[in-house]
């Protein structure tokens, strides 16, 4: 077969040194970023390149070569099939080892300014403000079809109030590219943004390293919690229930052992609690000096006598303890 088949012999030399590139990546660093370049241009390329020297390696290319090199090694390492719904649009990767949100926030603090093109998608609101442009008087005719109050202020165009003139995710008139035009102005600012990561094996939204440790954590424990009481409630259980199923067991046989004669190493001292109530107000004394900090003494009198006077209730106080 000829060269031609291939695409000339450059072409399928570029492509093999290509594949190889990526081969190597792929089994060299353990974080992915895939990042989108919409109106991204080579010079901001190559600062992002040159911000991850020594930290990483930036690589674009094909998305039809980049499936085919994916799923080739996926034959071996499975989870980076996970990768191929992202690779859609004019997208490339990031490999690194590096810490993900630093690296994140570096490459997409750089930005870029653009003019605005007619009918592209507007990124952000445009607003041109009050006050005094470059343009003579002889372009008047100009505002006044785009419906914007102007006067004449020592022989130029001057605005009188600020006009909102793009509306962000609409299409862009050609009429607002022709004034922004003649203001001279740049209205879009454009950066690589990671639209997501791979970690190792799993894939998730760049909007997650926004969180912090305690954030995760916070956000781990409600989950978990969730889960524990959906298990419970079902009798359905799991390593987040059992902790709760084993404390719950252990309360009622507590309660059953106070209301009865029968005794067991975990319920023995709350029947000494119950039998001997000065001890009990000792303990229920200590517990609210723990708690209440710097509470003056006579403030928790009241409660420790209010407890001896009520003794058959506290069977249902040690009942709901968290054990």
């Amino acid at each position: 077969m000829s060269d031609a088949a291939y695409g000339g012999t450059k072409a399928k030399d570029r492509k093999v040194k290509y594949r190889a590139r990526l081969v190597e990546y792929l089994n060299t660093y353990k974080h992915i970023m895939v990042i989108s370049v919409d109106n991204i241009g080579s010079n901001q390329m190559q600062k992002c390149r040159m911000n991850l020297r020594g930290t990483g390696a930036v690589l674009m290319g094909k998305n039809t070569i980049m499936r085919k090199v994916i799923r080739d090694e996926a034959e071996k390492r499975p989870s980076l099939l996970a990768l191929l719904p992202h690779i859609v649009g004019n997208i490339g990767f990031i490999f690194t080892d590096g810490d993900l949100a630093t690296i994140r926030k570096d490459i997409e603090a750089e930005k870029t300014a653009a003019a605005a093109k007619v009918a592209q998608f507007a990124p952000s609101d445009v607003i041109v403000q009050a006050g005094m442009t470059p343009l003579d008087p002889g372009q008047t005719n100009f505002f006044q079809a785009m419906n914007i109050a102007t006067k004449i202020t020592k022989g130029a165009i001057e605005i009188i109030s600020d006009v909102k003139l793009i509306t962000a995710g609409e299409r862009v008139s050609s009429s607002a590219v022709g004034l922004l035009s003649k203001l001279a102005m740049k209205p879009f600012f454009y950066s690589i943004i990671v639209k997501a990561v791979y970690d190792d094996g799993d894939v998730y939204g760049a909007e997650v390293l926004d969180l912090t440790n305690v954030e995760l954590s916070q956000k781990f424990g409600a989950a978990a919690s969730k889960i524990a009481a959906i298990c419970l409630q079902i009798g359905y259980p799991t390593r987040a229930s059992i902790p709760h199923s084993f404390s719950n067991a252990l309360k009622t046989l507590v309660s059953l052992s106070l209301a009865t004669d029968y005794t067991f190493e975990q319920s023995k001292e709350y029947k000494e609690l119950l039998e001997n109530p000065e001890l009990l107000a000792a303990k229920l004394a200590g517990a609210a000096a723990a708690t209440g900090g710097d509470e003056k003494k006579e403030e928790a009198a009241p409660v420790v006598q209010e407890e001896e006077e009520e003794e058959e209730d506290t069977v249902d106080m040690f009942g709901e303890e968290d054990y």
